[in-house]
């Protein structure tokens, strides 16, 4: 099959430069809107206020106009008397009458300070004696009275073009009387999917085919810019239809998104669409960066048209480096600040020279012996670009140079933060996945916990706890001279907390004659005797990887290289018939309707290390797993003491 290549993959800041270059980059027409409707626009001119706030002196409290130097000396026990006045000011009434020497009148609050009278005198700090009144304590002038122009002086400019638009703002134009306010109008993108082998969510998913989630992702991440997304639906690689689609989103909307097409296979009709249809066309298409290399940059007219890659990762990170800051200048808003914390780099990772790599990776907070904070340390996640999650779970990125190879273990690295602050978990657990370890941290997230996970495998998780890097890992490691789970792995420094057991075996498609109806011993031998019986196998480090080792002594099956990271993408793989068997939890095979063979009975326990085991959050987790209704949960799902 002939496919065009990438002629000019170009640097990343080369890329923008020539993309910012053929597009517009000022903001957008002025609207004048409601101020009912003015939340969450951006202001297009400066507000000026057109009369003082308030308009009038004002009293601040419930008590009595005087002229201050009447209340000199004015004491508990000697208090100084005036003559009441039968008049009181009501609020939204202007008083009639003057505040003589010697006199006072009643005022509420928000009332409006009568003439001769320059400070209010609270009303607990009085007695009233028929029509006289007893001040007990000293004022001086302008106590408890807020003076005209004190909040905002006529012609004061208190809101200026650019500002966002909230309830703050909201506020002071009601309070200069202001019914309606120009914002710069709300950009229009038009979103669209690509790809026979995308489905719309709600539908049946037939194999081979994937859910469209990069025109969710892409809607509401066009809406937090303060844009207006129009979503124009799923377009199959039909050159006609969508040269008809994107003409009419070219027509309608000032920014266009195509996700899937851009890479140059024979199926990818994305970019040759848009290089006939948009004028001047394509302005960069392949940039020397991961994820995202097969991004489309193009204009229409000075219209931003861009094809996203398909992958997740790829699509949302090349959204907010490309697409963002011109959806956000175009509706006159600021380039969105973005943090940079230090860390060093949990494990070692290698890079492709020749491109500018961004490493999405989550941060946790390592501690000393003794308990003291130290840097933090980031882990990378590698699901690749492909991965639905990875971006949501991560908290920011590392950029690796496009000259540089590695990242060592515990270099120090600058992560880029994808939100102001880090939000740091309170309980923080590495090592092996389990659906029990889901169902307890779910659990801990129900109580108001923040919980994170990451896997990374026993072996990983185990180096994790011992460098404190975690409040727990979840292993289970057998010790292969011993016969033991866990215990032989520990040191001084750590602790065990004993989980459960939940039985691993060998997974198989029903109706299998080499599997089904006799014992693993067995089966296994059939699978090996058999080249065209294909295996999936587990990563390095992990826990089941150990029994498989084991179980094959050896041996180096077909499908041995293939090594998926958790027991789910095992069941898959030999559900969907990409292989004939697996080793697997028995909970995750009974979910995917596999035969299940039973291997072994094994040990699932965390690791805490001693300086975070007193932790609230490491004894909650002893509260949990020690709970009969969590034990009963848990049971249910195959982990069972």
């Amino acid at each position: 099959m002939q496919q065009d290549q990438f002629l000019d993959v170009i640097d990343r800041d080369e890329a923008e430069r020539r993309f910012r270059a053929a597009i517009r980059l000022e903001p957008l027409e002025v609207d004048t809107v409601a101020l009912a409707e003015a939340l969450g626009r951006v202001l297009a001119a400066d507000v000026a206020a057109v009369g003082d706030v308030p308009a009038f002196d004002r009293s601040n409290v419930d008590g009595f106009a005087v002229r201050a130097a009447d209340t000199y000396g004015a004491q508990e026990e000697q208090p100084r008397v005036l003559r009441l006045s039968p008049a009181a000011i009501a609020t939204a009434v202007v008083p009639s009458q003057e505040v003589a020497p010697g006199t006072a009148m009643a005022i509420a609050t928000g009332g409006m300070l009568p003439r001769g009278a320059d400070s209010v005198v609270m009303v607990e700090d009085t007695d009233t004696r028929e029509d006289e009144l007893l001040v007990r304590r000293a004022v001086v002038p302008g106590f408890a009275v807020t003076f005209a122009g004190t909040d905002i002086a006529a012609g004061e400019t208190v809101l200026r073009r650019g500002e966002l638009v909230t309830s703050r703002e909201t506020g002071v134009l009601a309070a200069i009387g202001r019914a309606a306010v120009d914002v710069y109008r709300r950009p229009r993108v038009g979103i669209i999917s690509t790809g026979d082998e995308i489905a719309a969510p709600g539908t049946p998913l037939p194999l081979g085919h994937v859910y469209d989630s990069n025109g969710r992702i892409l809607a509401d991440a066009v809406r937090e810019q303060g844009a207006v997304p129009l979503e124009l639906g799923i377009v199959r690689d039909d050159a006609e239809q969508l040269r008809a689609v994107l003409r009419e989103a070219l027509d309608c909307c000032d920014v266009v998104l195509l996700s899937g097409g851009t890479s140059k296979g024979a199926g990818d009709i994305s970019y040759r669409i848009v290089r006939e249809v948009a004028e001047p066309g394509i302005v960069a298409h392949g940039v020397a960066l991961k994820p995202g290399k097969p991004i489309c940059l193009a204009a229409h007219h000075r219209k931003p048209v861009v094809v996203l890659p398909g992958f997740p990762t790829s699509a949302i990170f090349t959204f907010h480096e490309f697409v963002a800051p011109v959806i956000r200048a175009l509706g006159g808003r600021p380039v969105q600040a973005m943090d940079d914390v230090a860390a060093r780099m949990a494990v070692r990772v290698n890079s492709a020279v020749g491109r500018t790599e961004y490493l999405l990776v989550s941060l946790v907070q390592r501690s000393a012996a003794d308990g003291a904070p130290q840097p933090l340390a980031a882990y990378p996640l590698g699901q690749g670009s492909g991965s639905v999650t990875t971006f949501s779970r991560a908290d920011g990125f590392v950029t690796i140079g496009r000259h540089q190879e590695l990242v060592a273990e515990d270099e120090e690295v600058s992560v880029r933060l994808l939100s102001p602050a880090v939000q740091v978990a309170d309980l923080v657990v590495i090592g092996s996945h389990c659906v029990g370890l889901d169902l307890l941290l779910g659990r801990l997230q129900a109580h108001g916990l923040r919980t994170k996970f990451l896997a990374v495998g026993s072996t990983g998780g185990l180096a994790a706890a011992r460098r404190g890097e975690c409040d727990l890992a979840g292993i289970h490691l057998l010790d292969a001279a011993t016969g033991v789970y866990n215990v032989p792995f520990l040191s001084a420094d750590l602790e065990l907390i004993r989980g459960y057991r939940r039985t691993q075996g060998l997974v198989y498609r029903r109706g299998d004659a080499r599997f089904a109806g006799c014992a693993a011993e067995v089966a296994l031998a059939r699978a090996l005797a058999d080249p065209t019986c294909v295996m999936v196998n587990r990563n390095g480090g992990s826990g089941t990887r150990l029994v498989i080792d084991q179980l094959l002594a050896g041996a180096r099956p077909p499908g041995y290289a293939l090594q998926p990271r958790n027991h789910t993408a095992v069941a898959a793989a030999v559900a969907q018939g990409r292989a004939d068997w697996g080793v697997a939890i028995q909970r995750v095979a009974q979910q995917a309707g596999l035969g299940f063979l039973p291997v072994v009975d094994e040990q699932y326990d965390f690791v805490v290390p001693r300086e975070r085991a007193a932790r609230p959050a490491v004894t909650a987790f002893r509260d949990l797993l020690a709970d009969p209704a969590v034990r009963a949960a848990l049971n249910q799902l195959g982990c069972h003491r």
